[in-house]
């Protein structure tokens, strides 16, 4: 059997049973597709759920309200992505009726849809022959036929790309490009593939010249940026104080509690002599009734340290002193979208009492 025949029997015996395989809605599968995006099939199983149960149609997926969506979208991630979910679903419904476009070209244009995501989209639910290329169609492709084209450079893309056109079967794309990806993600993994059992193993390039482990090449490594948080958890009687992320930064449009940003690491002695906190505190007692130790928080480009001091005050802060924040009922905190690392501590905290 040729390449795209093994790959399409294989996936036949050994799919897995995952609920936007029973559908070609569209709107089904651009809700899976965006979150499968950095995210594990495990771990966005249940997200797939409660979008689909919350929103049930596109049309009620734009007439939410961003927080509402942001809350539902906690834990994922990349909220970006679900901002671009919320201002494309308002588009479809004002520009296309409702409907989704059906060509890989019209879907490019929408926000927050990129080649794979358009090609997976037009592939399985309008059946266009246009190839899949994530990172698993990456590795095995690179294995496979031995490429070693760098995947992140401008030549390797173009490379990878052609080759994924030409091994790509016109007959039945909507399953050749599940195939691909299920393979990637199950058979052809990136650490320890089973190759033992693998059915494409005699003709595999990476095998047979012990590759395997240097396959898929990447040029270029991603510059990480280091940054301290320090958190701010103020009592007055049953209230807190939270503030929006309205920056063009991480957790845009999400809420956290007032935050210290420094640029080195700070110890608590160190952050409470400093100019920011004493002007904080100027005329206003508090008393400081718990430290956190520091809790790394890792993105894909930034590895972040977050330190909690929760204090307690007797009286509110004057709203001139206040800057952005606002003064919200404890309970009132689930109805505000955090982001997971502020939300795994808060509840954390409340298991532990």
């Amino acid at each position: 059997m040729d390449f795209s025949t093994e790959l399409k029997f294989w996936y036949r015996q050994n799919a897995r049973d995952l609920p936007w395989r029973h559908t070609t809605d569209p709107y089904k599968i651009w809700l899976s597709e965006i979150i499968l995006q950095q995210t594990r099939v495990d771990q966005g199983m249940s997200y797939y759920y409660k979008f689909t149960e919350n929103y049930p149609t596109v049309f009620d997926l734009a007439q939410a309200p961003e927080t509402q969506i942001l809350r539902d979208w906690q834990g994922l991630g990349y909220y970006s992505r679900a901002r671009n979910l919320h201002t494309t679903a308002k588009l479809i419904v004002s520009d296309w009726g409702g409907k989704f476009p059906t060509t890989y070209s019209d879907l490019l244009k929408l926000k927050g849809v990129g080649e794979y995501t358009a090609a997976a989209i037009s592939s399985i639910c309008f059946r266009e022959a246009k190839p899949v290329v994530d990172g698993n169609v990456y590795r095995v492709l690179a294995r496979v036929f031995g490429e070693s084209t760098p995947i992140d450079s401008t030549s390797g893309k173009k490379r990878f790309r052609e080759l994924a056109e030409s091994l790509l079967d016109h007959s039945e794309p909507d399953v050749y490009n599940q195939a691909i990806m299920e393979f990637g993600a199950r058979q052809c993994t990136p650490r320890n593939p089973n190759c033992p059992i693998c059915p494409l193993a005699a003709s595999c390039v990476a095998r047979k010249e012990h590759k395997i482990a240097v396959l898929p090449v990447k040029a270029g490594k991603t510059k990480i940026t280091e940054r301290w948080m320090n958190y701010l958890i103020i009592r007055h009687k049953d209230n807190l104080y939270i503030r929006q992320r309205t920056a063009n930064d991480i957790w845009k449009n999400l809420w956290e509690f007032p935050l210290l940003e420094t640029t080195t690491a700070t110890d608590p002695k160190t952050l409470m002599k400093s100019t920011a906190w004493r002007t904080l505190w100027q005329e206003i007692p508090f008393e400081l009734n718990h430290v956190s130790t520091e809790i790394k928080h890792i993105l894909s480009h930034q590895k972040i340290w977050i330190r909690f001091y929760e204090l307690t005050i007797d009286k509110a802060i004057p709203k001139k002193q206040r800057h952005d924040w606002i003064q919200i009922k404890e309970e009132q905190l689930e109805q505000h979208g955090l982001p997971i690392a502020l939300h795994k501590y808060i509840t954390k905290k409340r298991i532990s009492h």
